[in-house]
């Protein structure tokens, strides 16, 4: 029996060989009890809470670190025996690929949970999407890049030369495509400030209309006449722009002129038949009304009433009202809208 303990087999005796088993076995056994019996329990804690952040790193440890950590106990387990230079060489290529992909998609899943996180509180809405992918793309594909170039110095391929010629290449393709690189700033920009989202009707310039699409370039916006306005992202956070869907009321000033024949009771009344006509309107609150200045041909009179929300439709509906309400009211009273006139005056000669 001690002979056959003390059989080698490649270098290591079959005690040695079994002690490395058992240790092994020991391994798996302590991280299985735990992911059963602890991990479980806090899967079930976790689900009970509001937030998602427990949950979240719970998965993390489930799906990255228990991978790790049996890995980690075949390494230990095999580094308890006589090891070639060329497999302590291959265990050690494997624990670094192993372990640099595994920590690349544990930070890739915390930066995808930390913006999509961000994201949905800041904007609930599910228009940015398409916007959101776009940004995770290119972040995951930068953590990744240099995850490949953490990993090839670690395996021992010299990576300053080649970091050191793109760097140099890197340079030339930036100053070639500057505007491009510029939209693609602007881009992020646009994604982390908002000054608009997709669905908002905003006005640059003598533009508007509403966007449609936030791309990694370029911004599509319909117009009101239906074509398709297309600025680059740069254009847009150079310019002002007016965002009407974030705002919570429209002041709203209009004017009216009536004929200078209309007499001073009638004049001082109007302010006050207005209002009236702007209170009875649900959503229209009065802030002022004054008889304003004298025309060529008119007394002009100048009114300013809010309308809560944004919506354009809403605001139409709500003058159309007051237009029409005056209209009646200065019927009733007899008081005569202006227009352009001119009175002649002819001498007769005797």
């Amino acid at each position: 029996m001690q002979d056959i303990f003390n059989y080698s087999i490649f270098g290591n005796t079959t005690s040695s060989y079994l002690m490395a088993f058992g240790i092994f076995i020991f391994g798996v056994v302590i991280v299985y009890g735990f992911k059963k019996y602890i991990l479980n329990r806090l899967k079930k804690w976790a689900a009970k809470t509001d937030n998602s952040i427990d949950d979240f790193l719970i998965e993390v440890i489930d799906k990255y670190l228990i991978l790790v950590v049996y890995f980690g106990v075949l390494y230990i387990s095999l580094h308890t025996l006589l090891l070639t230079d060329d497999f302590k060489h291959g265990l050690r290529t494997a624990a670094v690929v192993l372990i640099t992909v595994l920590a690349v998609r544990a930070v890739v899943s915390v930066v995808n949970f930390g913006l999509q996180s961000y994201w949905h509180k800041s904007v609930n809405s599910l228009n940015g999407e398409k916007q959101l992918k776009g940004v995770l793309g290119l972040i995951n594909f930068v953590i990744w890049v240099l995850a490949l170039v953490f990993l090839l110095d670690n395996l021992g391929v010299k990576v300053s030369a080649v970091v050191a010629g793109l760097g140099i290449g890197g340079i030339a393709v930036a100053l070639a495509a500057q505007a491009i690189l510029g939209d693609l700033f602007s881009y992020f920009v646009i994604f982390f400030d908002k000054p608009f989202a997709v669905g908002d009707f905003i006005i640059i310039s003598d533009k508007m209309g509403v966007v449609e699409d936030i791309g990694i370039k370029t911004t599509r916006i319909r117009a009101i006449g239906g074509e398709l306005l297309i600025f680059s992202n740069t254009d847009l956070t150079n310019s002002r722009v007016h965002n009407f869907k974030k705002m919570e009321q429209r002041r709203v000033v209009f004017k009216l002129g009536v004929t200078y024949q209309t007499s001073s009771e009638k004049l001082k009344a109007i302010p006050q038949m207005v209002k009236q006509a702007i209170e009875e309107q649900e959503g229209a609150a009065f802030d002022r009304g004054h008889f304003a200045s004298y025309g060529d041909f008119s007394l002009n009179f100048e009114f300013v009433y809010y309308v809560t929300g944004a919506d354009y439709n809403k605001y139409m509906d709500i003058q159309q009202a007051i237009n029409l309400n005056v209209f009646e009211a200065f019927e009733k009273e007899g008081v005569e809208f202006a227009y352009p006139t001119q009175t002649l005056f002819i001498a007769k000669n005797n």
